[in-house]
């Protein structure tokens, strides 16, 4: 069986979700996955579309307002006619010859599947939609009654799709799609502690604050570094800086003439699981990839909606609030009474934990691969 996955880099979340499928597909066996950047390959315009939103991110996320909007009336691939440069999708087609079409971007659940019927007539064509919640922010794109089955992260994703169509008997709620290190067995006490003190050099039991960092390279470490040394709140920090050389080399110079918070700063790294268990809460945008990496580690989160939160962000946020599981901030200024509060008071932080536990999805991916295989 082989299944071909469409997705973009648009942020993070869609390539995460892509790789973790086929890692799980690896294991599960008797699966070949291939991925198809399905916007920036199939026309030069597409790939401008995707730098554009990451930029976006990157410098005013107040901005995708009116970028998510527009893509939501323009329905650029909403039928395979209006798609540019289908020709060279269709061919990607019948090089490929996949047995099933697996779509894990919101944009690809429509006109790229008019295409793909039209190469291989039969082929059976599944979204896999990671989003959290329902209303503004969620796209109407993602919902499509003719596909043949619509896969929704949580219960809120599937009942958002039913409001655009999705049929009931064509919709499932199938878990995250996460990198298989994040269903190991949790971590003790004693090895959190251990990794912490051999692993990262720090303290193996005073509060760590995780800082996040997406795959596009937006953060804001260094502004809210500066605002917990103002007001002498003192946890040790992990501040991941991805691929970012400028702000893993800042964050060095600041930590060292700052040594009452201990910094622990990492470039790219694959530890991702590891040091969201060894975490006490997570700084970090509202992605929604993020954010499922947080609640399967059991780590709660503080979302940072500084220069404003995405329509999609906003999303996350409204269901991270409903269960209970996290805080936002707007400017860096308000990290440090959150933060404070909680290393003050560690029954909160624990009550936050039993939240997560709670809404954490029972099943791992195999289930999901099952039930995909079951459609060939």
């Amino acid at each position: 069986m082989k299944i071909l996955i469409l997705s973009s880099s648009t942020g993070g979340g869609h390539n995460m979700r892509a790789r973790s499928l086929s890692e799980w597909a690896i294991l599960a066996g008797g699966i070949e996955t291939a991925t198809l950047q399905a916007l920036e390959n199939t026309h030069p315009l597409y790939r401008f579309g995707v730098e554009t939103y990451n930029w976006i991110q990157r410098t005013a996320p107040w901005l995708h307002h009116l970028y998510f909007n527009y893509l939501e009336v323009a329905g650029m691939f909403k039928s395979g006619s209006r798609i540019i440069g289908r020709e060279t999708f269709i061919q990607s087609l019948r090089e490929l010859k996949p047995d099933l079409l697996l779509s894990v971007h919101g944009s690809t659940n429509h006109g790229f599947f008019d295409l793909a019927r039209e190469a291989i007539p039969g082929i059976p064509c599944v979204t896999y939609c990671g989003e959290l919640f329902g209303g503004y922010g969620f796209s109407k794109h993602w919902a499509n009654p003719n596909a043949d089955l619509f896969i929704g992260a949580v219960p809120e994703c599937c009942e958002a799709a039913a409001r655009y169509g999705v049929p009931p008997e064509k919709s499932e709620v199938g878990g995250f799609l996460l990198d298989p290190h994040f269903y190991n067995p949790p971590m003790s006490s004693e090895e959190k502690g251990t990794y912490r003190r051999e692993q990262l050099g720090l303290d193996e039991s005073r509060f760590t604050l995780l800082l996040g960092t997406g795959a596009v390279g937006a953060n804001n470490h260094l502004p809210l570094l500066k605002q917990l040394a103002a007001a002498k709140v003192h946890p040790q920090v992990i501040a991941l800086c991805g691929k970012n050389q400028k702000t893993f080399s800042e964050i060095q110079r600041w930590a060292k003439d700052h040594p009452q918070i201990p910094v622990k700063a990492m470039a790219y790294t694959r530890e991702i699981p590891q040091l969201m268990q060894v975490s006490d809460a997570l700084v970090a945008r509202p992605g929604t990839g993020t954010t499922c990496e947080a609640i399967q580690s059991g780590c709660p989160i503080i979302h940072n909606g500084i220069g404003g939160i995405m329509p999609q962000e906003w999303i996350t946020v409204k269901y991270t609030r409903k269960h209970q599981i996290s805080e936002t901030i707007h400017f860096a200024r308000s990290l440090p009474s959150i933060v404070d509060r909680w290393m003050n008071n560690r029954q909160e932080v624990e009550q936050i934990k039993s939240q997560i536990s709670k809404i954490r999805p029972p099943q791992s991916p195999i289930a999901l691969l099952q039930r995909i295989r079951s459609l060939i």
